[in-house]
């Protein structure tokens, strides 16, 4: 297979955002649930590690290749990538060309809300390297210009597009839920949110839901794919990498984002990305202001 993705197949992918030779991970304008990026690297990049959301991305150049589920993986150009919440990975360049990709990290939530109506449980699918242009096609529709906002009814669409590829792929048929808490569980999830620096107990989740802590995590599993603690956990980290980004130094954020000190903060931040926090912002690319807009 050709090592570049061809104009042809990815149209509007013929302006590459990274600088050719310059590794770096290049973050687009956020939305709600949604974070796009597009990462270049040779050689290995991540370290082991584990996120909260559905990776879900296209190969752009070179051979991507990381270890998951117990196997080393290998993906070319075009290819699709779906990792899960919660599994753990690695990653980089399979060869001395380097590695170029773009990369989207989906909330479970959005996805669970758009499969709510038919009660069916999130998709799980379990080879990560899929070659389904249509996929790879809906995908890029979020990843081909990074420089440009996404709009709320154009993510309607594509969380919609998203869940029915992904279902596609599971081989597992996908189980109805029952009867999940779902309003409990958002009250949950929003009261983490808006007390993420803080030291939560168990018993405050009880009592703002309802819910007695054990029948809390599984209804929270089965909504958001993770545990409250690392929900809570993985919104301290995103905090924490805003404040690096704008420059603020390791134990001030350390100290204002919840974690008993700087070594504390950088022991979790590898954990949940697979680098320091210090080689992430030496890495990390914004775009220039005022070039992004509405689609």
């Amino acid at each position: 297979m050709d090592q570049d993705v061809s104009n042809h197949a990815f149209e509007g992918l013929e302006r590459l955002c990274m600088e050719p030779g310059t590794d770096g991970i290049l973050t687009a304008p956020a939305f709600p649930g949604i974070e796009r990026i597009e990462a270049q690297f040779s050689g290995n990049a991540f370290e082991p590690h584990r996120h909260d959301t559905y990776a879900l991305g296209v190969t752009i150049k070179g051979v991507q290749t990381f270890s998951y589920r117990g196997k080393r993986r290998f993906s070319m150009p075009g290819q699709v990538i779906v990792l899960h919440p919660d599994e753990e990975h690695d990653g980089g360049a399979g060869t001395d060309d380097g590695l170029q990709y773009r990369m989207l990290y989906l909330e479970p939530a959005l996805l669970f809300e758009c499969l709510d109506a038919e009660k069916i449980g999130l998709p799980f699918v379990d080879e990560p390297v899929i070659g389904d242009p249509i996929l790879a096609e809906t995908l890029l529709a979020a990843l081909g210009e990074l420089d440009r906002e996404l709009d709320e009814l154009f993510v309607d669409d594509f969380v919609s597009r998203v869940a029915g590829g992904l279902a596609k792929h599971a081989r597992t048929p996908q189980r109805p839920l029952g009867s999940v808490a779902w309003e409990r569980t958002r009250l949950a999830r929003d009261y983490l949110e808006a007390h993420a620096t803080e030291a939560v107990q168990s018993g405050e989740l009880e009592v703002v839901t309802g819910l007695d802590r054990f029948s809390l995590a599984r209804h929270f599993r089965a909504a958001f794919a993770t545990s409250p603690h690392r929900y809570l956990l993985m919104r301290r980290l995103q905090q924490a990498r805003v404040m690096i980004g704008a420059g603020e130094g390791l134990s001030d954020v350390a100290a204002a984002t919840g974690f008993a000190d700087q070594s504390h903060l950088t022991r979790h931040f590898k954990k949940a990305y697979g680098m320091t926090p210090g080689q992430w912002a030496g890495l990390r690319r914004v775009f220039p202001q005022g070039r992004s807009g509405a689609r």
